[in-house]
């Protein structure tokens, strides 16, 4: 079978190749997937570069999600049945033909969700989802987000909007505020322009902001931190400029402010299986409606791999990159 894998750790356009692997056989409590699409994550990205807090041993395969259909069922598996489609946020190597995956782990797709948007319902939504969750953010509370204009971003925005939660969002260009409101999402703000704060403050008729998501680093995960009101959390969701947060611990202090970092894959691990069924059915539900949009920016195949990164690396960049094979 075709899978993309990397024999050192590097920058994906060079070190991405397609090779052949044995097609493997799923085990007890497991099954088989036969790949239709896999999006691509800067996650997966950072991990084939080597800094991610998942480092495989080389030669490694690539990729964690995808919409696949199953094609064997290991024994001991009775929950699916062969030719059912599923999605995966989890399974290492989803960049292959074929892969093998926890049966206990999968989604199951209705028929009203596209391949499109089912390729892409864990990682991204649900660990967005997972935030609100995370931050027990309520109707009426206020958010407020730089990366507005991300995946994460805009699926916050809408998901927060469908609870009646505020999100304000935080973006580096005047362009981008348009770009959401064509998306229908409101309350963005763009740090380029001088009056940036007095905006924040006319949105939100001076509440108090109890959450901010800083998913940038540098001196922009500061902004987002000098915004809350006391008592206030700040959450680490990513490093897209710096690997560093710069933050004001006179903000700390007086604010007597709360700072935690969120990664998806170990909060839900200890998520108990009732609200990870109930936030997939929310999801399932919301994309369904369209109140969750999932935008493609492109599908390529995976001998067009370099390609593919190129595209999704792209700023401003709307929608995900989808590998099929």
């Amino acid at each position: 079978m075709r899978a993309l894998t990397h024999d050192i750790f590097g920058d994906p356009e060079q070190v991405l190749t397609v090779t052949e692997r044995p097609t493997p056989e799923p085990g007890p409590g497991q099954v088989r997937l036969k790949i239709v699409l896999s999006p691509i994550h800067n996650h997966d990205l950072w991990t084939i570069r080597g800094t991610y807090g998942f480092k495989p041993e080389l030669p490694a395969a690539s990729g964690t999600e995808a919409l696949g259909i199953v094609d064997a069922l290991g024994e001991g598996v009775d929950s699916l049945t062969v030719g059912q489609r599923v999605a995966t946020g989890g399974t290492f190597g989803a960049w292959a033909e074929y892969v093998v995956a926890n049966a206990a782990g999968l989604i199951p797709v209705p028929e009203s969700l596209s391949d499109e948007s089912a390729a892409q319902l864990v990682s991204m939504p649900f660990s967005t989802i997972s935030l609100l969750q995370f931050l027990g953010a309520e109707k009426g509370d206020w958010i407020v987000q730089n990366a507005a204009n991300g995946a994460v971003g805009r699926m916050l925005a809408q998901l927060g909007a469908a609870r009646g939660v505020n999100v304000i969002g935080l973006v580096r260009r005047s362009a981008g505020v348009e770009e959401l409101r064509e998306q229908g999402i409101e309350n963005v703000v763009s740090t380029d322009d001088d009056g940036w704060r007095q905006q924040i403050a006319e949105i939100t008729g001076g509440a108090h902001i109890a959450y901010g998501i800083d998913s940038v680093g540098g001196s922009s995960a500061g902004d987002v931190l000098s915004l809350l009101g006391e008592g206030g959390t700040l959450v680490a969701f990513g490093a897209m400029n710096s690997p560093t947060m710069e933050i004001a611990s006179g903000d700390v202090i007086f604010k007597q402010a709360t700072v935690k970092g969120f990664w998806g894959s170990k909060v839900i691990q200890t998520m108990d299986a009732a609200t990870r069924g109930a936030l997939f059915g929310e999801l399932i539900q919301r994309v369904s409606d369209g109140t969750l949009t999932l935008p493609v920016a492109g599908v390529f195949d995976a001998a067009d791999a370099a390609d593919a990164v190129r595209a999704s690396n792209t700023a401003g960049r709307v929608g995900k990159v989808l590998l099929k094979f």
